[in-house]
C-alpha cells in the first residue's frame, strides 16, 4: 500500500480546551451572549483581546490609537483592573461559570467546508502573552468584535495625535490613558457626535467639529446638544494641514485658520470589524444601512458559515444601536437562544432586536466626498498607507514599491484596466502590486480609503468595490508566538513540501524538480521501506 506522507490524514492537532459556545468580544453584545449562554446551561468561553499590550497599541492594533496612548497603559495590571471596573458584567459572567479570558486575541476561526474537511471540530486560534498561540474547539461561535474607525489621509495625519474616535473614547473612558486634552473631531456622523460628547464628559475640551458636507449628517438632537455646549460645527471644511511640535499635533489647519488642539479625532465612518468573519469564509456584502461591509445574516444572526453567528457592531452599525447598547444586547440574546435550540438545549425564545431601517444619508457618497476633499484635493501627497508609505497617486497609477526604482525603469500606462483588463476594481490587486495595506497595522488605517479611491477613479458607487480580503492571522503575531508548542511531529516533517520549498536537509537526488498538485498525490516510498 502506498502512503501519502504529505497528507494531513491521521495527523493530530493539539487542541487545548472545548466550549459549546465560544464568544469573541466582551463588549455589551459579547457579555450579553456569554451570560445568556451560561444561564441556559451551556459551557461558555468568553475571550477579549483587551487590554492589548502597550506595544501592540503602538502599531494601531486593533484600533487607530495614533500615538496618544498615555504611560498608564504600560501598567498591565492597572489596565486589567480598569477594564474590569468599566465592565462589571464581566464579573457577573465569571460568577455564572463562564471561562473568561481577557488579554486573549482570536486570530482565526476554522470550520470544515468545501475546501477543508479533516478537522475534528470547528477550531479557534487564540493567542495571549502567557500561553502564546493555541487552538480551542467549539460547537458554536458568536463573534462580537465591535467596530473601528475609517482612516483619512491628509498632510500631517501621521503625526502623533491623529487617531480614531473609538480609540480616543476607549482610552479616555476605560483606561484613563488618553494623552491629550484638546480635540478637533472630523465628521458629523452619529458616532462622531457621540464620541465628541463622551470626550467632553471625560474632561477633554472639544475645540470644534469639522464636516466637509454642507450640513451635519448625524441626528439633529445631538447637533443641538453639542452647539448648546458651545462646540462649533464647521461645515464645508476639511483639515488642510497639521501644525506639530515635538509632541505631535498642536493645531489643525483649515481654510478658515488654525484651531489649536493636540488631538484630531477621525469620526467620518465607524467600520464594522469583520476581519475575523471574512477570514473564516463568511459572506459579506455592502449594506449601507448597517454601516458598510457586514456579514450576511439570517434572522438568528447566523452567517453563511453555519456554526458562526455575528452580533453587535460587527454585525452592523447604525445610530439607534450606537446610542442604545440594549439593541446589541438583544441581538446577542436572540442569537444565543438559536444556539441553544440547535444544540438541543430546551429554553424559551427571545424577541429579535429591531432592524436598522434605511440609512439616513448615502454613506458611500459621504465617505468618497471626504476622500476626495482631503486626499485628492490635498496640497501635497500624504501617504494613504502609512506603513508602506504609498500615496494616492501611486495607488491609482498602480505603481510598484518605490524601492524597486520604477521611476527610471517603467513609463508605461499603469492602471488596473491596462494591467488586468476590464472589470470592477479590486483592492486585493492593488495590495499585491503596490503593497498598500501590507504593513503591521494590516490595512486597518488604509483599507477603506483604498476602496474609496478606486470607486472615485472608476466612477462607481462605493459598494461596487469590494474590501481587500482578510486572512488569518487577523492579529499580528510574532514568529515565536505563532509557533505551536505541541505540534504533532508528523506535521513538521512535511512543512517544506506543503509550502513548495526545496528541502534543505535532503540530498538533492531525492528532491523532486518541482512540487505540483500531481506530485503531492503519491509519496515515493523511502528506501528503507
Amino acid at each position: 500500500m502506498t502512503v501519502d506522507y504529505r497528507s494531513v490524514a491521521d495527523k493530530k492537532l493539539a487542541v487545548e480546551g472545548h466550549a459549546q459556545l465560544l464568544v469573541i468580544g466582551a463588549g455589551p453584545a459579547g457579555l450579553a451572549a456569554a451570560i445568556e449562554g451560561a444561564q441556559r446551561g451551556l459551557s461558555v468561553v468568553l475571550i477579549d483581546e483587551n487590554p492589548v499590550p502597550f506595544e501592540t497599541m503602538g502599531e494601531s492594533v486593533p484600533l487607530h490609537f495614533g500615538g496618544r496612548v498615555g504611560g498608564a497603559a504600560r501598567n498591565r495590571n492597572a489596565m486589567m483592573e480598569a477594564m474590569l471596573e468599566s465592565a462589571p458584567a464581566i464579573a457577573d459572567a465569571f460568577e455564572l461559570g463562564v471561562d473568561v479570558r481577557l488579554g486573549t486575541a482570536c486570530w482565526g476561526l476554522y470550520a470544515n467546508g468545501a475546501n477543508l474537511g479533516w478537522m475534528p471540530a470547528p477550531l479557534a486560534g487564540l493567542a495571549d502573552e502567557e500561553n502564546g498561540t493555541h487552538l480551542v474547539s467549539f460547537e458554536r461561535a458568536i463573534v462580537a468584535t465591535g467596530r473601528r474607525d475609517m482612516g483619512l489621509a491628509f498632510p500631517g495625519w501621521e503625526q502623533p495625535g491623529v487617531m480614531g474616535a473609538s480609540a480616543a473614547v476607549q482610552l479616555a473612558t476605560r483606561y484613563g490613558a488618553l494623552d491629550g486634552s484638546r480635540a478637533v473631531v472630523l465628521g458629523s456622523t452619529a458616532e462622531a457626535l457621540l464620541a465628541a460628547l463622551t470626550l467632553r464628559e471625560s474632561g477633554v475640551t472639544v475645540a470644534a467639529i469639522i464636516e466637509q458636507a454642507a450640513e451635519p449628517v448625524g441626528p439633529a438632537d445631538l447637533v443641538v446638544q453639542l452647539r448648546a455646549a458651545g462646540i462649533d460645527i464647521h461645515c464645508g471644511e476639511v483639515v488642510r494641514a497639521v501644525e506639530a511640535d515635538l509632541n505631535g499635533v498642536s493645531g489643525a489647519v483649515t481654510r478658515s485658520g488654525t484651531i489649536l488642539c493636540d488631538l484630531i479625532v477621525l469620526g467620518i465612518g465607524a467600520v464594522p470589524m469583520v476581519d475575523l468573519l471574512d477570514a473564516a469564509g463568511c459572506r459579506l456584502a455592502f449594506q449601507a444601512e448597517r454601516g458598510g461591509y457586514t456579514p450576511l445574516l439570517d434572522a438568528d444572526g447566523r452567517t453563511s458559515v453555519e456554526v458562526i453567528q455575528a452580533v453587535g457592531d460587527c454585525a452592523g452599525i447604525w445610530p439607534a444601536k450606537s446610542r442604545d447598547a440594549t439593541v446589541a444586547e438583544a441581538e446577542a440574546r436572540h442569537a444565543v437562544a438559536a444556539v441553544a435550540a440547535s444544540l438541543g438545549v430546551v429554553g424559551e425564545g427571545t424577541a429579535p432586536a429591531p432592524p436598522p431601517g434605511e440609512a439616513a444619508y448615502d454613506i458611500g457618497a459621504y465617505r468618497k466626498d471626504w476622500v476626495r476633499a482631503s486626499i485628492i484635493e490635498a496640497v501635497g501627497e500624504p501617504y494613504v498607507c502609512q506603513c508602506e508609505e504609498v500615496t494616492a497617486r501611486e495607488i491609482l497609477e498602480v505603481r510598484p514599491p518605490r524601492y524597486l526604482n520604477w521611476q527610471a525603469a517603467d513609463n508605461r500606462e499603469r492602471t488596473l484596466a491596462a494591467i488586468l483588463g476590464e472589470g470592477p476594481p479590486n483592492p486585493d490587486q492593488i495590495k499585491r502590486l503596490t503593497r498598500a495595506g501590507m504593513g503591521p497595522c494590516q490595512g486597518r488605517r488604509c483599507r477603506e480609503q483604498v476602496q474609496a479611491l478606486l470607486a472615485l477613479q472608476s466612477a462607481v458607487p462605493l459598494g461596487a468595490v469590494p474590501l481587500a480580503g482578510y486572512r488569518a492571522p487577523v492579529r499580528p503575531l510574532t514568529l515565536a508566538a505563532a509557533a505551536p508548542k505541541n505540534e504533532d511531529p508528523a506535521f513538521g516533517e512535511q512543512w517544506d513540501s506543503w509550502f513548495g520549498m526545496p528541502r534543505q536537509w535532503v540530498p538533492f537526488w531525492d528532491v523532486d524538480d518541482e512540487y505540483t498538485v500531481a506530485s503531492l498525490a503519491v509519496e515515493k516510498p523511502h528506501a528503507s521501506e
